[in-house]
């Protein structure tokens, strides 16, 4: 039985926990190869050990254009080519109107629109016509959750990405689609509802009652990443237990 992504080169940024760390382990279940991107060496180290094969990590920092030069370049050296492009790096601290700062304007914006911008962009020289670019998106983009504005401002933002890059890149073919989480379970969540309580009442605002779990928003990436959703483009898929949808 062939698999969906056999032969493909892919880049996942945010590679080396959560979404991006189970995205990754898809990916090269589905004969992929990939390059994962994180800024910190030992958690990198641990999830190409995690991942096992097929699999290069390279430390940097997304924000930092020198850095997206050089991963990119790296990439080109040893594979020539880039497929598809999981532009999943973000996140960012909350905060309420009335106490936002420049800094916290500039970080947020920083890692979840400037930086994907420039992801996507440097990756199309070496994108073959046909490939595919998958943003990481959130229900806060569509949502009005407390202290959430400038975070959610940026998904939005990203969510539109979708729409008018899939204009500009038609003739090319190259397809870009949003995936759109609710909760999920992961290092990053937990570190910011580090009380069980807390956990527990996010859980409850989830139709189905739980978190998700990242390979959950794994399988929904590589759905985009794959022929399957050869037709699909410019959309978003919000994997959120129904948490936005009623």
């Amino acid at each position: 039985m062939s698999k969906k992504l056999e032969g493909k080169i892919a880049l996942i940024t945010g590679g080396s926990a959560g979404i991006g760390l189970a995205t990754a382990k898809q990916f090269v279940e589905e004969g992929a190869y990939v390059y994962i991107v994180g800024r910190r060496k030992p958690e990198l180290e641990a999830a190409v050990a995690s991942i096992g094969s097929n699999v290069t990590a390279i430390q940097g920092d997304v924000t930092n254009l020198a850095d997206l030069d050089r991963i990119y370049a790296q990439i080109s050296k040893e594979k020539g080519r880039v497929d598809i492009v999981f532009a999943n790096a973000g996140g960012g601290p909350l905060v309420p109107l009335g106490s936002i700062t420049e800094e916290h304007f500039d970080q947020v914006f920083n890692v979840n629109v400037k930086a994907l911008v420039f992801t996507a962009q440097k990756a199309l020289p070496l994108m073959p016509d046909g490939g595919t670019i998958i943003l990481t998106g959130s229900i806060v983009g569509i949502k009005g959750f407390p202290a959430f504005s400038i975070y959610s401002a940026a998904k939005a933002a990203v969510r539109n990405f979708a729409r008018t890059w899939t204009t500009d890149l038609k003739d090319r073919g190259i397809r870009v689609n949003v995936i759109s989480p609710g909760p999920i379970d992961t290092p990053l969540l937990n570190e910011a509802f580090s009380n069980p309580d807390d956990m527990k009442a996010l859980a409850s605002t989830v139709v189905m009652g739980r978190l998700g779990r990242p390979e959950e928003i794994a399988k929904a990436v590589t759905f985009f990443a794959s022929g399957d959703a050869s037709f699909i483009t410019g959309a978003e898929l919000f994997v959120d237990g129904g948490a936005a949808q009623v």
